[in-house]
């Protein structure tokens, strides 16, 4: 073959395996590292008291840190307190009726009743023998000293003290026996609505004092002392500081690439030397800023899914809206692909939960 013919096939397959290798690593982009560009995000709390009344202090400032259950502001009080006092007094009351009863009647008073039954029985024998005398002088005296009427007297004088003697022997029997349970069940039941009563003047009370529900930060203070409080209207804003994220978006082409819960590292302006570690803990299911049909591949490639990068920030230095950019490093150089579904993923994952988007700013 002549030289010239050589060379040219030399050169026909040297331009084909050019050709290849282009096409190959067109086919294939070769990535590291994915780069994401958001904000930083966390959650808020609008704090109001539930009770409408003036404010008597304000003791925390914005910027304060306070710990769950910390007192942040309180109401004036000046006529709540009485009305507590009211439903204690009445709750002891009740509470001493129930004791009573359940105790039953005291040795004391049941030998009391003994007596009267004593008494009534005496009463009622001495009674008895004055209607017997009476009624025998009434048959044997001719000439009538005793008068009719002076019988039915004495008849009268025996059946009353007969049924004295009767009322107290019902009298004992009842002592003996105590409290019906129906008492008892109708003043445990008035105990109980005294303690409801109660406890919602305590209610009252407690309400006259906001407390923090987390360990948050004051981003707002939004009541001074003398203000009229409204459940309506926040007293303070709170920032959650843990957790926090980077909220970003991803080209619907690089949503491969991304796993829940790879490795991630943040970086932002404030703190270039500086960088913070993270995962991916949300992924968006549903595009956002794309038309409502697609139709189109031009369309296709201007869908965005919303990400949420955790971030760990143990000094507290990231603040609510700040530029932040996330670097993401890729496993798998040329894409993923189906063979590989855990690309990405780290070994041990961090188990925080997807935050809530409730009140997010």
């Amino acid at each position: 073959m002549p030289r010239i013919a050589r060379l040219a096939v030399l050169l026909i397959v040297v331009v084909a395996i050019a050709v290849a290798l282009w096409v190959v690593l067109n086919r294939h982009p070769t990535r590291t590292e994915l780069t994401l560009y958001g904000n930083i995000d966390l959650r808020e709390i609008d704090l109001p008291f539930n009770d409408s009344q003036r404010v008597a202090e304000v003791l925390v400032q914005e910027g304060d840190h306070v710990r769950r259950g910390q007192l942040l502001a309180q109401l004036d009080t000046s006529r709540i307190e009485p009305l507590v006092a009211k439903a204690q007094a009445v709750v002891e009351l009740q509470q001493q009726a129930v004791q009573r009863l359940l105790a039953g009647n005291r040795p004391q008073e049941i030998a009391e009743a003994r007596a009267a039954v004593a008494s009534a029985q005496a009463d009622a024998a001495d009674a008895e023998q004055q209607y017997r005398r009476t009624q025998q002088l009434e048959v044997s005296s001719a000439g009538r000293a005793v008068s009719r009427q002076d019988l039915d007297a004495a008849k009268a004088a025996d059946d009353s003290a007969q049924a004295r003697l009767q009322s107290a022997q019902k009298a004992l029997t009842l002592e003996q026996i105590g409290p019906r349970r129906e008492d008892i069940a109708e003043a445990q039941a008035q105990l109980r609505a005294d303690q409801a009563d109660l406890a919602s003047a305590q209610a009252q009370l407690n309400d006259a004092q906001l407390r923090a529900p987390l360990d948050t930060v004051v981003r707002s203070r939004l009541v001074e002392p003398g203000d009229m409080a409204s459940p309506s209207q926040p007293a303070f804003t709170l920032a959650i500081t843990d957790p926090k994220w980077v909220r970003a978006y991803i080209d619907e082409p690089d949503l491969g690439w991304v796993r829940q819960g790879m490795p991630a590292t943040v970086t932002v302006d404030s703190f270039p030397s500086r960088s913070f570690t993270g995962w991916v803990g949300f992924i968006s299911s549903v595009a956002e800023f794309t038309p409502k049909t697609v139709e189109t591949t031009e369309l296709r490639s201007s869908l965005v899914y919303e990400v949420r990068v955790f971030v760990r920030d143990p000094q507290d230095q990231l603040r609510l809206g700040m530029p932040a950019t996330v670097h993401l490093a890729l496993r798998n150089a040329y894409g993923p692909s189906e063979s590989d579904p855990a690309a990405g993923t780290p070994a041990a994952a961090p188990a925080t939960p997807e935050p809530s988007t409730q009140g997010a700013q």
